[in-house]
């Protein structure tokens, strides 16, 4: 580590964290001090080491948490600890981000920095209320103002009667306090009254609300409709040409908060096809995975991996840390033999074919008791060879019912993985899912389940926070859930994220 660290100025863009940039995301993920405000989304704060020291410095307007000089502080004292900072900011930090008085501060005191931009508001409220900025017939000029200046200047330096003849388009960031004055000076500057606007709250986000009026009346039409910071005004003809359809309002799953409960480095998938539906995603990791094995029996059965000729998979996770495994002793995927291959439901099978391997089986019911029966009825495995590759907290039915008077195959088990519970007592996720709630829960596994229930007090909701509806992927978790007193709200149909997804729609649309 060098002798002096180095800030990273980031802008966390908008709010959806799909809008971040790549570069932004890599210095999230390797900073060891991540100074945050409050327009970052929280769930970017996941994509941070759990080891991270997390300086929450955030305001609003009319209230600093911190004042800007002990956040300039912070930054150069942990840099000079030889500490990688991330300063994260929301939108970009040099539009209206203060980000050019802490590059200042930063400067004299010799501290390296980077600046990574960020989508701006402006750009990206516009986009996903369907209003285009710049318009051949109706604006070729767009200006970026801002309603809330420094507190301690005595004057204001917009004069908004300047901009009451502009011919283009007027964002309007933290105005809404300021709204009537705006307003009024637009009026007297030469504004038509029936200029088209737009105000459009928590924009990019799956709590995103808009009104859209003219200027005699938003100031009334504001008030009605309960809409507060952080918002962005937009103002101009352009307003009118908003698209018909609304793209990011009308997803099936928005307004809808959604928690995913699988391990973090599995969580993605699922919460990427929440998110293209529309819904809010929490992501609480309540399991962590981890590859786990006896090097010695590994070794017994790599050596000996073509005598085998079935091999099951009880689980995408076996799956993933099975070949890992497989390929640091093997170069050729044809070393496994001609074995066939089973695997417990669709999830697992989908995990085996991006090997290039056909699925020989899977069970018309997803669970390892359904498996166990269709290979004893229908393909016959007595004195067959049988490798069962799992976790840590395996499927003993599947062995034993394979090993039955009724099967009588002659079976070895390779664990390859272990799943433990994860503690989110400090997890930020978890704090926000104590205070709001959320529609769904959606548990993927019986370990989940387990985990959630363990932890249960710790997350315990506030008063007025959703009460969630409890969604199972599959019999063997809505089983565990039933066991543990948990209702059941839906199950999918087929063992499968898609399947889950759509189930999920289904229940939540209503």
């Amino acid at each position: 580590m060098s002798e002096t660290g180095k800030v990273y100025l980031i802008g966390a863009g908008p709010g959806d964290p799909g809008l971040v940039t790549v570069r932004a995301r890599q210095l999230i993920e390797r900073a060891d001090v991540i100074v945050y405000d409050y327009l970052a989304n929280p769930q970017i704060l996941d994509w941070a080491r759990d080891e991270a020291e997390r300086i929450y410095v955030g305001k609003t307007a009319g209230r600093h948490s911190i004042p800007q000089d002990e956040i300039e502080e912070i930054l150069v004292a942990r840099a000079k600890k030889g500490l990688q900072v991330v300063r994260l900011k929301g939108g970009d930090p040099f539009v209206f981000g203060r980000g050019g008085e802490e590059i200042q501060e930063l400067e004299i005191d010799k501290i390296p920095y980077e600046i990574v931009p960020g989508v701006t508001a402006a750009l990206a409220t516009a986009a996903y209320a369907g209003i285009p900025l710049s318009h051949r017939n109706f604006s070729s000029a767009i200006t970026f103002l801002t309603g809330h200046e420094n507190p301690e200047k005595h004057t204001l330096s917009i004069d908004f009667r300047d901009y009451g003849t502009t011919k283009g388009t007027l964002c309007i960031y933290m105005g809404i306090g300021q709204l009537p004055r705006i307003v009024n000076e637009l009026k007297a500057g030469g504004m038509s009254g029936e200029m088209p606007v737009a105000i459009i709250e928590w924009a990019t986000l799956n709590r995103q609300r808009s009104v859209f009026s003219t200027l005699d009346s938003i100031v009334a039409d504001l008030e009605a409709s309960g809409l507060g910071a952080p918002a962005m005004v937009v103002i101009g003809e352009v307003v009118a040409q908003r698209a018909k359809t609304e793209w990011f309002e009308g997803r099936p799953l928005f307004g809808k908060r959604i928690v995913v409960t699988r391990a973090r480095e599995q969580a993605g998938q699922l919460s990427a096809l929440l998110t293209s539906q529309g819904a809010e995603v929490i992501e609480l990791p309540f399991i962590s995975v981890e590859q786990h094995f006896d090097p010695k029996r590994l070794g017994e059965v790599l050596a000996g991996i073509a005598v085998y000729e079935w091999i099951i998979f009880t689980s995408a996770n076996g799956v993933k840390h099975f070949f890992d495994l497989f390929y640091k002793a093997y170069d050729d995927i044809r070393c496994l033999g001609p074995m066939r291959i089973a695997a417990v439901g669709a999830a697992t099978a989908q995990e085996i074919e991006k090997h290039k391997l056909k699925v020989d089986l899977i069970p018309k019911k997803a669970n390892a008791d359904a498996l166990a029966q269709e290979l004893i009825e229908n393909e016959g495995v007595e004195s067959v060879q049988i490798l069962v590759v799992t976790g840590n907290q395996n499927r003993e039915s599947l062995v034993q019912r394979l090993e039955s008077d009724e099967g009588r195959a002659i079976v070895d088990t390779l664990s390859v993985y272990r799943t433990s519970k994860s503690d989110l007592r400090k997890n930020p996720a978890a704090e926000r899912f104590r205070q709001e709630g959320a529609d769904a829960v959606l548990f993927t596994s019986s370990s989940t389940v387990k985990s959630f229930v363990d932890q249960h007090a710790d997350l315990k909701l506030e008063n007025g926070a959703r009460k969630p509806a409890f969604g199972s992927i599959g019999p063997l978790t809505t089983k565990t859930l039933k066991e543990l007193k948990l209702p059941v709200a839906f199950e999918a149909t087929q063992a499968s994220l898609e399947h889950f997804v759509v189930e999920t729609m289904s229940f939540l649309r209503a």
